[in-house]
């Protein structure tokens, strides 16, 4: 776990550092992001390459699903590697394509099953679902033991860091990859 937050550390300064560089071939490329999304944050996963376009569009305002949303964590706390992850999962319902991707979360914590064997990858993936990975790729850990419901916990250190700052969301709607970019 110490490597994981030593690596996250490090992908988030690159992050950052990156966000504060002009970058000039991303996101001003893409012809359907409009100044009100969130440009910055989407020329700097596009440029370390978390977020990418397909077909030459970013597609802002098409919802993530917990498979889209595991590949994007995946990619942001290994970077590359993330691309040739080799792992496991217990999760049965997996689509191809997102298997090494569930896997480098799982196995580093990061994420959770619907069941024992489900990861319900094709579903969409809520605000609070997306929170609570976020925390645990910044090493929080434990915030819903001794609690009966997991979300409550988890809404009340993502309000204490302002991780939803400047993301209009509820908790349990569906996010956007505008809305992932920001967060």
């Amino acid at each position: 776990m110490r490597n994981l937050k030593r690596a996250l550390s490090l992908a988030l300064a690159s992050v950052m550092l990156l966000g504060m560089m002009v970058v000039g071939t991303s996101a001003a490329s893409y012809p359907d992001v409009k100044d009100s999304d969130n440009v910055e944050a989407i020329e700097v996963l596009n440029a370390v390459g978390v977020m990418i376009g397909k077909k030459g569009k970013f597609d802002p305002d098409a919802p993530v699903n917990r498979h889209e949303m595991a590949a994007i964590m995946a990619r942001l706390i290994m970077g590359e590697d993330a691309e040739n992850y080799v792992g496991s999962h217990p999760f049965t319902d997996v689509y191809p394509w997102a298997d090494k991707y569930v896997a480098a979360c799982y196995e580093n914590g990061i994420i959770n099953g619907t069941s024992k064997t489900t990861f319900s990858g094709n579903q969409p993936l809520t605000a609070i679902q997306a929170a609570a990975m976020m925390l645990r790729a910044l090493g929080y850990e434990g915030l819903q033991k001794g609690a009966d419901d997991w979300r409550v916990p988890v809404a009340a250190k993502a309000n204490q860091i302002r991780l939803f700052k400047d993301v209009v969301s509820a908790s349990n709607a569906q996010l956007t990859r505008n809305q992932v970019a920001q967060l």
